[in-house]
């Protein structure tokens, strides 16, 4: 027991040899890659007046429509469109 503890107390430290230090590079962590990268942005999850759940990284802006009336839009989405209107 004791040389295991002691094989993994030096495995962690550095090495010293003529009179430079080594030291034992570490593996960087892997992380999975896929749509769960894309959050990282700052974006945000937005209910879209088609009924479809929408990723988008601009602000919420109030537009006029052509009949008067005033319309929230999402901006900047994540499928390349640059305004969602969204349900309220």
């Amino acid at each position: 027991m004791k040389a295991l503890t002691l094989a993994l107390l030096f495995s962690t430290m550095s090495i010293t040899t003529y009179g430079m230090t080594v030291v034992n590079p570490t593996q960087p962590q892997r992380r999975p890659t896929g749509h769960m990268d894309q959050h990282s942005k700052g974006g945000r999850w937005y209910f879209a007046a088609t009924g479809h759940a929408v990723y988008c990284y601009g602000p919420v802006m109030t537009l006029p429509q052509a009949n008067g009336d005033l319309q929230r839009v999402a901006t900047f989405c994540r499928d390349g469109q640059a305004v969602v209107p969204l349900k309220d």
